[in-house]
């Protein structure tokens, strides 16, 4: 049985929710970013308990089809931008539709009705993001961050980054080098 729980995913998460479900009974086999695999079925007796025990946490647990679906598209999001350098083989609406066994077209509607904006906003504020921590790490150029990205060009990345942030990455990385001056006058 599989149950969904909002939360970032990070090593205290997932021995929260592994924690939880023992103190109710329940195995864990498996916990990824917002899905937990159990060996039993949960009663709803346990469920109500496991939902009260992880809102003290400020974890929530989805059963609504709609939020699991939009969770479930965000942490495909977020696991392609964040944590994978691979190029997805099919474009992302491809991608997502075959990763998730829906529709991209129903998926797309559900997630602007319930998010108020597009799948196509939401990777890009992801990318973006990706592209504020790269050039704070200050290991690889603009050109390798918009490779890294996908992006078509360093001018589409600046584009869109400017679009985003109101500054360009350029401008954005130096605000870190005039951070570490003004510590170092401290």
């Amino acid at each position: 049985m599989f149950i969904y729980i909002k939360y970032m995913v990070s090593l205290r998460c997932k021995m929260i929710v592994k924690q939880e479900l023992q103190k109710i009974g329940l195995h864990c086999v498996n916990v990824e970013l917002g899905t937990v695999e159990i060996r039993e079925t949960m009663t709803d007796l346990q469920k109500e308990q496991f939902r009260k025990n992880l809102q003290v946490y400020g974890l929530q647990l989805l059963d609504d089809r709609r939020n699991i679906i939009i969770e479930k598209i965000k942490a495909i999001i977020i696991k392609m931008v964040h944590y994978s350098d691979e190029i997805p083989k099919v474009n992302y609406s491809d991608y997502i539709s075959e990763k998730l066994g829906y529709d991209y077209t129903y998926l797309a509607n559900t997630f602007s009705e319930v998010k108020g904006i597009t799948i196509q906003q939401y990777i890009i504020l992801n990318k973006i993001e990706r592209a504020k921590e790269l050039l704070m790490y200050d290991e690889l150029n603009l050109t390798e961050i918009s490779y890294k990205l996908h992006y078509s060009s360093v001018a589409h990345l600046s584009n869109q980054f400017k679009k985003i942030t109101g500054l360009t990455p350029t401008y954005f990385k130096s605000l870190k080098t005039k951070r570490l001056r003004n510590l170092e006058d401290l």
